[in-house]
């Protein structure tokens, strides 16, 4: 007896005394949006793949399976908002996170295009505000990842303003932040290293060349030509969006809670979309319908950085080039507060994997590429890697002992220029601790007046009479960050008067 196409009803709990309840199908009937594909083997599979998430008490996840152009399988499953019970569908608008790196990389190749702007412009003649580092730092240079800028998510969290916090940050502040390092983290050109600072002034680029915000020039130049009706970059906090899935992070007591990122930063971020309006994105790379209309375009996004050595990079426009079981593929994943999501494009085949989940610890890359091995499994040419090398974080180096006295030499406050923000240290319960924001900070003493702080490293200086002086600080791509001691006033609980809790 053949299988009965089943219609599958989710009841919804009220909302302001209406019930809503969501209909649709699974197979022949295709999904919410009207779109037909045919209920096969392969979709019983996906569906067990996923069958983990397809509760009614937690977040989900909505995935696509696109094929020749078309939607082959969509489905949502989970909550998209548990505080009402709603459940996830295809229709679902999601955050994407560093996927949202293409579509500025792509309004910036339009720029390119229509000759507004050139990749080997020098970033300063659209951000003068920008220190000159004696080599230029050009736009080629953001979009490959070869700049040399450091990463702001690590400067937003050294001021206590970590991504999602309480504390926001405009693009302003976030531009003049940028814009008062001292210090690259290497020389423009010399090397790869993946940040989001540099997606984020591609935007401001956008805004500043385009006279108009990048988030408009994004709507105008690409979501409404190919038809992304729920597809924005999210610049407004107190934007309403339709059908929104809110992100959430799990807890140690095996609940989940609420993941906000009220922000008007974009660029590395800040796109929300769903997994259909995914496929016209998708399709373009095939059949380009964007800025003049040729093909040219999308050569563009696929070119390829290289080092000031000649290597060539595996990421070029947003996108990031690489194999999977011996065929190519092209995508990227993201994550966001309280999001992940990942975007596995096999152009070959012409078969894609677009995986959006509103839960942090989702595993999205993971999950795209067992699909994968469903749909692929005859034209793979290598077997399945099974686990992998575990990446080797660095050795913390062995804490020591010091006496009252000797941590009493490093109490005081301490400014940093680059920062624009002082930090405080004082010694309570025979440790020496950071105040930051209103919190406390134990600190592990090293030899050599050094301290661990997580792992960021504080070093102290000392003057020619053997007093502190100042310190630098050393987190991730951030090296070298240099305060100097100074006498008087204590941080305020808010931190500088520059930055402003939101």
């Amino acid at each position: 007896m053949a299988d009965q196409d089943p219609i599958i009803r989710l009841n919804v709990a009220p909302v302001g005394g209406l019930a809503l309840t969501a209909v649709f199908l699974l197979s022949l009937g295709g999904n919410a949006s009207g779109q037909a594909y045919p209920r096969t083997p392969l979709l019983s599979r996906v569906d067990e793949l996923f069958a983990e998430w397809d509760t009614e008490d937690a977040p989900g996840v909505e995935v696509g399976i696109f094929k020749d152009g078309r939607i082959i399988y969509a489905r949502g499953f989970g909550v998209a908002n548990l505080d009402y019970g709603i459940p996830m569908t295809p229709q679902s608008v999601l955050r994407i996170g560093s996927i949202s790196k293409q579509f500025v990389a792509m309004c910036i190749a339009i720029l390119a295009e229509r000759g507004r702007l050139s990749f080997d412009d020098d970033i300063r003649t659209y951000l003068p505000e920008m220190r000159d580092y004696g080599e230029p730092i050009t736009i080629r240079h953001l979009l490959h990842h070869t700049s040399g800028i450091r990463e702001y998510l690590t400067l937003v969290d050294l001021i206590g303003k970590p991504e999602g916090s309480v504390f926001g940050y405009t693009t302003r502040e976030l531009v003049e932040l940028l814009a008062r390092q001292q210090a690259l983290a290497f020389d423009p050109g010399d090397q790869f290293s993946y940040t989001n600072s540099g997606y984020f002034l591609l935007a401001e680029i956008v805004t500043r060349v385009s006279g108009m915000k990048a988030s408009a020039f994004a709507r105008e130049n690409i979501f409404d030509p190919l038809g992304m009706s729920h597809t924005r970059f999210y610049d407004d906090p107190n934007a309403i969006i339709p059908n929104q899935a809110l992100g959430y992070s799990p807890t140690p007591d095996g609940g989940y809670r609420l993941d906000i990122l009220r922000s008007e930063v974009i660029g590395d971020l800040g796109v929300i979309t769903t997994v259909e309006d995914l496929l016209h994105w998708d399709n373009n790379f095939y059949e380009n319908k964007l800025g003049s209309g040729s093909n040219d375009l999308i050569a563009t996004m696929f070119t390829r950085g290289r080092t000031n050595a000649g290597e060539e990079l595996s990421y070029a426009l947003g996108l990031e080039f690489g194999s999977y079981r011996g065929l190519n593929t092209m995508g990227h994943g993201g994550s966001a507060v309280g999001y992940v999501a990942e975007f596995l494009q096999f152009p070959e085949q012409r078969f894609s994997v677009v995986v959006l989940s509103n839960l942090s610890s989702f595993r999205s890359g993971r999950l795209a590429r067992q699909v994968a091995d469903l749909y692929l499994a005859g034209q793979f040419t290598e077997p399945r890697a099974f686990g992998g090398q575990a990446r080797r974080r660095p050795t913390a180096p062995e804490p020591i002992t010091l006496s009252m006295a000797e941590l009493e030499a490093f109490v005081g406050d301490f400014y940093s220029e680059e920062l624009d923000f002082s930090y405080s240290f004082d010694v309570r319960g025979g440790s020496l601790h950071l105040e930051l924001r209103g919190g406390r900070i134990e600190l592990r003493p090293y030899l050599d007046d050094r301290f661990g702080w997580g792992r960021r490293e504080l070093i102290f200086v000392r003057d020619e009479s053997g007093l502190v002086s100042g310190l630098t600080l050393d987190a991730g791509n951030v090296r070298g960050l240099r305060f100097r001691k100074v006498a008087g006033a204590r941080q305020s609980p808010g931190g500088a008067s520059s930055w402003t809790a939101s």
